[in-house]
């Protein structure tokens, strides 16, 4: 079997600089503890080493893409060679003039092919590897030529202070959901233009409804059930660094720790479906899906659902996001597979990547 995304995409473009799923409940949802093997997808990197902050033994990313795996083997090599500030600097967290010398501090610890990679990309290491990838390209378009059409910057940086939920409702419904930027909103979200831009035209074979409607939606609960100043992705998409909030694997708290166990992290160019066909039964604990199964048809997700529960043991976790595609456990498989669906719903609730429809959390049985 292989991946319907697989036949489909181009792997060979960077999609994602950076992780656009909130760590912080996929730690929470999977419950890592000493002595687990962890399968993570790799895309940006920041998840997968935000699950050596658990201290498991043993942690492997897996990705199709070369340009993925070339991502997440820099910040392995800037986790060894810099500073924390040193680091936020790399990734464009921080204002920095100093990112192509720390970029030549980390080159001597990366692959051949990761380096050839990066060695291209001198303008993009400029900027920040953080905003590398088509996706954070079609975030800083949105960022630099539509939201200054609905909102001056100063409004928008009012949005990002801290301020209690009743000012934050009031803050939105007065001053910030306006019908240009509704209009604006739905337009540049649309299923064409993210599509095009953003994300790959594949990634909607399987989508029903209004895509830029739905998204709408969920913006509205991170700006005001949320609270935007601890909220590093939606700092991220307004002003294009971290103001006053950073993802799980960047904080300071984090920084020591991640370092410290960088030996136990391996990472693998291939499908999932493939790097499953070498694993024996019951070898891992944990599983960190990202939204890999928003690509693939409902029976090719059963399939491979089949095949993570056979390389999982009793207790072990699957964690994985739907944004515009319904997934969840099949009935066929509730004898080996438990929705753990409370504790699901109250973190999705919590979801600072506020932009999936739902968050999934399964125990195998």
């Amino acid at each position: 079997m292989s991946s319907d995304a697989s036949g489909r995409r181009d792997f060979h473009p960077l999609r994602y600089g950076q992780c656009w799923e909130d760590a912080d409940i996929l730690l929470e949802a999977l419950d890592i503890r000493p002595g687990h093997v962890c399968l993570s997808i790799a895309s940006g990197g920041d998840n997968t080493l935000a699950l050596l902050s658990r201290r498991p033994d043993r942690v492997i990313a897996l990705d199709l893409s070369p340009a993925q795996i070339a991502c997440l083997e820099l910040r392995v090599a800037a986790y060894r060679e810099l500073c924390h500030e040193e680091l936020l600097e790399l990734i464009g967290s921080l204002p920095s003039s100093r990112r192509q010398d720390h970029y030549r501090r980390c080159r001597s610890r990366l692959s051949a092919d990761t380096r050839a990679f990066w060695d291209t990309r001198p303008e993009t290491i400029a900027l920040g590897i953080g905003g590398a990838g088509k996706f954070e390209r079609y975030l800083a378009m949105f960022r630099t030529h539509v939201l200054p059409l609905a909102h001056p910057r100063e409004r928008t940086l009012r949005l990002l202070r801290a301020m209690p939920r009743d000012e934050r409702e009031s803050f939105y419904e007065g001053r910030w959901d306006t019908w240009r930027w509704r209009l604006l909103f739905r337009l540049f979200f649309s299923r064409l233009l993210m599509g095009r831009l953003g994300r790959d035209p594949a990634f909607f074979r399987y989508v029903r409804g209004s895509v830029a409607e739905e998204i709408l939606g969920h913006t509205r609960h991170a700006l005001t059930a949320l609270n935007p100043s601890e909220n590093p992705y939606l700092q991220w998409i307004l002003t294009g660094r971290h103001l006053t909030a950073l993802p799980c694997a960047l904080r300071p708290e984090n920084f020591d720790v991640i370092r410290a166990h960088l030996d136990r992290l391996e990472w693998h160019c291939c499908s999932l479906e493939r790097f499953l066909e070498t694993r024996k039964e019951h070898s891992i604990d944990r599983f960190n899906l990202s939204d890999v199964f928003e690509y693939v048809s409902p029976h090719n997700y059963s399939r491979l659902l089949e095949r993570l529960v056979h390389a999982g043991g009793s207790g072990g976790r699957l964690a994985y996001w739907n944004m515009l595609v319904h997934r969840c456990r099949p009935p066929e498989m509730a004898d080996r597979l438990r929705p753990l669906t409370a504790l699901a719903w109250r973190l999705h609730a919590e979801d600072k990547a506020f932009f999936y429809r739902a968050f999934v959390v399964e125990e195998i049985v």
